[in-house]
């Protein structure tokens, strides 16, 4: 069964990997769409962030990742995925992905699972690791060494993608 980890991914940290990880011992095959939200501002260009996701998760051979654009079922689909993998930290996150998933069921006939964030990493988000880096901070125990560096390189030459 093919799976898709949908996200952003700016940046990819630990625990979307943690989560991608999960799911690559679940499923046969698992493709991370990078996706892209016009309503968000990004740190990493959508070609930036798909290499980073596929540089990270190299090493999980039956992961792929591809850039995700319109809607998800049709994603889904186009890849001949019936499940959505999505990592839940808080309640509010299942609340909202609660909703997605009854939508996502209903208007393309996919499935979703929820897997809980491992317990290391369940109150991290690439928002937490933007703001830190914004100001300077190390988040280099957050994120991999390749995208700690990215990020540094981003930062020091003043540099935002804004979609």
């Amino acid at each position: 069964m093919i799976a898709v980890c949908p996200g952003s991914f700016d940046p990819i940290t630990h625990g979307h990997l943690d989560v991608i990880a999960r799911a690559a011992a679940l499923f046969d095959e698992v493709v991370v769409g990078v996706g892209q939200n016009p309503a968000k501002h990004y740190l990493f260009t959508p070609d930036e962030r798909l290499e980073l996701v596929r540089e990270t998760t190299a090493g999980l051979a039956n992961v792929t990742a591809e850039p995700l654009s319109g809607l998800l079922v049709d994603f889904a689909r186009a890849h001949g995925a019936g499940v959505v993998v999505k990592g839940i930290r808080f309640a509010s996150d299942f609340d909202f992905e609660l909703q997605m998933a009854h939508m996502n069921a209903a208007i393309g006939a996919v499935e979703t699972v929820m897997l809980p964030a491992s317990s290391v990493w369940s109150t991290l988000s690439s928002t937490m690791v933007r703001e830190v880096a914004s100001y300077g901070g190390d988040v280099s125990a957050f994120v991999p060494e390749v995208v700690a560096r990215r990020i540094r390189q981003k930062s020091q030459g003043g540099e935002q993608a804004n979609g």
